[in-house]
């Protein structure tokens, strides 16, 4: 019994000691070291791998195109009036950036209200790239799959139904700003809501997702992924219906047709009534010389 009160004894104090406490935090590492090599695949290991090289090539990409704005660390840029040179990118996440460069609204050539869309700039490698390293800045929005926004998978019931809660969807929460066909509108402040028609699928959820420059964001507590795909049949659906009304003028809506009857309807009738008074005009004075 004292030998085992000495033994006892004797590990207390040592676990008191000053080196215990490293002493275990170092076999806790090297016992975690190994049991992640050994579960670690080689496949997965190539993949970590070839992550880490993406990422990286992205960092230099972002700090020659983008850091100029947007800042060395993405935490962006205030000009000497407290403006934005450029948002911070924290959080925003992959599929913001794979928006923006994807369909060239990145880089822009000077800050404005809207970043129109134009020629892409970089390549799909690139553009993969720079939206790797922009995900390690902080917890954002990935890049969506294919099956996030196609109804492909769906039978043909299953479609319709889509497309008509596409619908209801679309006209409560996107016709404000982008017009009851889709084809885009004016907003204040030099902004404006470009058109959705022939738009691809993946960007228009991306945009739902993350809100682009004056739209607002619809995240997955807003819509749901489900409903954000429903959207986006509907969209399509309007792509592929023919127009039967006769000539469209852009289907910018009641406002335009109604611009359009007064100038160009009303307008042609005053003309012709002023024409039928100038005639009627001179053939009552070819009858009083005659």
């Amino acid at each position: 019994m004292r030998i085992l009160n000495s033994t006892a004894g004797r590990l207390s104090r040592h676990r008191r000691g000053r080196l215990a406490g490293a002493l275990l935090l170092l076999v806790g590492l090297v016992a975690a070291g190994g049991l992640y090599t050994a579960v670690m695949t080689p496949a997965s290991a190539e993949k970590t791998q070839d992550l880490a090289s993406q990422v990286e090539e992205g960092r230099k990409l972002f700090l020659v195109g983008c850091s100029t704005c947007h800042g060395t660390n993405g935490e962006g840029i205030l000009t000497d009036r407290g403006n934005n040179l450029g948002p911070s990118l924290v959080g925003v996440g992959a599929a913001a950036v794979d928006f923006q460069v994807s369909t060239g609204r990145m880089p822009m050539a000077q800050p404005g209200a809207q970043a129109p869309r134009k020629d892409v700039v970089y390549s799909e490698e690139e553009t993969a790239a720079l939206a790797a390293y922009v995900a390690t800045l902080g917890p954002g929005p990935a890049i969506p799959d294919e099956s996030d926004y196609s109804i492909e998978g769906l039978d043909s019931e299953a479609q319709e139904a889509a497309i008509v809660r596409g619908g209801q969807l679309f006209l409560t929460n996107c016709t404000a700003c982008h017009n009851f066909e889709g084809s885009g509108g004016a907003m204040p402040n030099g902004g404006y809501a470009p058109t959705v028609r022939g738009v691809d699928a993946k960007y228009i959820y991306e945009a739902l997702l993350t809100g682009p420059q004056n739209m607002p964001s619809f995240s997955n507590g807003n819509l749901t992924p489900d409903q954000k795909r429903d959207i986006i049949a509907y969209i399509n659906s309007l792509n592929e219906s023919a127009g039967v009304g006769g000539f469209g003028m852009g289907s910018l809506g009641p406002v335009a047709e109604g611009l359009f009857a007064w100038i160009v309807g009303i307008g042609a009738l005053v003309g012709f009534a002023v024409w039928i008074a100038a005639h009627t005009t001179r053939s009552n004075k070819k009858k009083v010389e005659a």
